[in-house]
């Protein structure tokens, strides 16, 4: 079975063939990622993926209504768990970016209905033959950090939004010879 070249080990293989691309709809899922994909800016995507379910556990199971009440004590012992990266402005950046994301719920009903709005409701889905020709950001992941970034997110630049994109199926960046391309729905 032919996969993106990026899926090497056994846990990328189960994230890519199960999860990546796939179109979030639900908020606490949209939490998870922002999360995940700001904890991941300077790192692999590998080292995040092996400490997700400490994430899980350390942020309350990405509740936002939890994390949003995480106070100096809290972050102290998050910044002491080593299931987790503990970089000071990320776990910061978790806390506040909770905050915001209540505040966007609050304002559209949903962070989903809100972040779909960057791609007019429906996946774009590239066609890309090679990992070379994906890009790390585009005009929709600006405009979607620029919004995040006025609503008070941090860790949220153009690179981490196209990362979001896709790791949430906002794009669907399979390529084309790979068998999950064209399956996840899109335009």
């Amino acid at each position: 079975m032919k996969r993106c070249g990026w899926a090497k080990d056994e846990a990328s293989i189960r994230y890519h063939d199960e999860e990546w691309g796939v179109p979030t709809r639900d908020d606490r899922r949209w939490f998870e990622f922002l999360i995940l994909e700001g904890a991941q800016a300077g790192l692999s995507w590998d080292t995040i993926l092996r400490k997700r379910e400490n994430y899980r556990r350390a942020f309350d199971g990405f509740d936002p209504e939890s994390v949003a009440r995480f106070d100096a004590d809290r972050v102290a012992t998050l910044l002491a768990d080593p299931g987790i990266v503990r970089n000071r402005l990320k776990v910061a950046s978790a806390v506040r970016n909770a905050g915001a994301f209540l505040k966007v719920r609050d304002e559209f009903g949903t962070f989903d209905a809100y972040i779909w709005r960057f791609v007019d409701g429906r996946p774009i889905r590239n066609s890309w033959r090679s990992l070379q020709e994906v890009p790390a950001s585009t005009a929709v992941s600006d405009a979607m950090s620029k919004d995040l970034k006025g609503r008070g997110f941090n860790f949220v630049g153009s690179t981490i939004c196209y990362a979001l994109m896709q790791a949430t199926g906002l794009v669907d960046d399979h390529l084309v010879d790979c068998h999950r391309h064209g399956k996840l729905g899109g335009r």
